[in-house]
């Protein structure tokens, strides 16, 4: 599917309204996600990222529990780790007590290239909050984890 143009004009009646704001600063957000990935992500994505993250934080968990606990669509879960395992980010063991189940953690290189990833990610944040000042940046923050907790 192909991504969806800017507007070139938005209508008065919409324009202030919080959920056209929200659509807009999301789409502006994952624009420059996307962007930062593909210019400094040496092929992974923001889902590779939030697998690495959770692992790290976490620790080691079966396949199935780390795609409910990042909200990640399981058959996404088992392609992301595979790309991940290649490339040496991520080890994936039988569970001794069910042999069914995949035990994945995150290793060394994997840690690596999660702390590169939080510079990418940090850049991203810069770029996004720009306009606003440090006091706005820290409210804009505070008012979003409300809305997102409501």
């Amino acid at each position: 599917m192909r991504e969806p143009l800017p507007p070139r004009r938005t209508p008065d009646r919409q324009k202030a309204r919080p959920t056209w704001l929200l659509g807009r600063a999301a789409a502006r957000s994952s624009a420059l996600l996307a962007a930062a990935f593909a210019d400094h992500g040496d092929g992974l994505r923001g889902y590779h990222y939030r697998l690495l993250a959770a692992l790290e934080q976490w620790g080691p968990e079966s396949q199935a529990d780390l795609g409910r606990d990042t909200g990640i669509d399981r058959s996404d879960v088992t392609g992301a780790l595979r790309e991940l395992e290649d490339r040496g980010l991520v080890e994936r063991e039988e569970d001794s007590g069910n042999r069914r189940r995949k035990i994945v953690s995150v290793t060394p290189a994997g840690v690596a290239a999660l702390r590169r990833l939080d510079g990418v990610l940090d850049d991203v944040q810069k770029a996004l909050l720009e306009p606003l000042s440090a006091a706005q940046r820290r409210q804009f923050t505070e008012i979003m984890a409300l809305l997102g907790d409501s």
